[in-house]
């Protein structure tokens, strides 16, 4: 999403190219191998500079992972933003980004927002076309809840493999709705409960974008949060950035972070939630998460 510039239809340039190859280059060097796009980063030009960097780096397909998604129209010519997955925009959407990732396929294909209008059976018929094209590989969910992946997943031949979320520890519904259960704060949350249990159960990855918080607790702002990762990470040899990740990583439900970052000093930061196991016990989790929410557990 860092990648390509400017949010407008501006042309890339030279240099978002260079950006996004010391980021590709950075990830690698991280043993990140597994790279998630969507249609509408900066307006496609975020997969047209990785499309660039693809075309000048020979070899660098095989040796990597490619996802999109697709769903979303931004605003244009004073039509606001809408979700969009009927058949005809979903095809149209995975040629386009095809072009622009200069690659024959993708590897999975995520649906970016559940669309109140979209026909499963539409769904289905696009995804059948673009697997007997060999177009795409795998197909997911992005912003899904459990009885929505549900719904879908009864019009498919094909099990959905992925459900991409916002989950850190500053955004914790996630975890938050499985505690809050039978209290007050759960008419609050917008968190559907039993969405992880069900991704779980059925062997739907777990994608958590959004994963570093935005910075909040690696030196945007100070707080008692920032504080306990800074102390863990010296205390366990890492970064704060790894510490955030093993969070997640903690988690029985085997949640695998996105990096949003496009900064190679931060992606390498990342590198121990790669290369180690999460080094975090229980009281580390639950310290981190009653640090982070300010007030004791119901």
């Amino acid at each position: 999403m860092g990648l390509g510039g400017t949010w407008d239809r501006a042309p890339h340039t030279p240099h978002d190219i260079d950006h996004a190859e010391a980021a590709i280059t950075a990830a690698l060097d991280a043993g990140i191998t597994d790279f998630d796009h969507a249609d509408i980063y900066r307006h496609g030009k975020s997969e047209a500079v990785f499309g660039e960097v693809l075309a000048r780096w020979p070899g660098l397909r095989e040796r990597i992972t490619l996802q999109t998604k697709c769903g979303i129209r931004l605003p244009e010519d004073g039509r606001p933003g809408i979700y969009d997955l009927r058949a005809p925009s979903i095809l149209e959407s995975v040629r386009a980004s095809l072009t622009r990732l200069r690659t024959d396929h993708v590897d999975t294909l995520l649906l970016h927002r559940p669309d109140p209008l979209a026909d499963p059976a539409q769904i289905a018929e696009a995804f059948a076309e673009l697997r007997s094209e060999g177009l795409v590989r795998h197909f997911g969910a992005s912003n899904m809840s459990a009885a929505q992946i549900a719904h879908l997943q009864s019009h498919l031949d094909v099990p959905l493999v992925a459900n991409q979320l916002e989950m850190s520890l500053e955004q914790r519904d996630w975890v938050e709705s499985g505690v809050q259960v039978n209290t007050a704060a759960a008419a609050a949350g917008g968190f559907p409960t039993g969405t992880i249990e069900h991704c779980l159960a059925h062997g739907i990855e777990l994608q958590a974008w959004g994963a570093l918080a935005r910075g909040r607790y690696t030196g945007a702002e100070p707080s008692p949060a920032a504080d306990l990762i800074a102390r863990l990470a010296e205390r366990k040899h890492t970064t704060p950035e790894t510490i955030l990740l093993w969070w997640l990583q903690r988690h029985p439900a085997a949640i695998r972070p996105v990096i949003g970052t496009s900064r190679p000093a931060r992606i390498l930061a990342c590198r121990d939630a790669v290369l180690r196991e999460p080094d975090l016990s229980h009281e580390d989790w639950y310290a981190l998460w009653l640090a982070a929410r300010g007030e004791p557990l119901p």
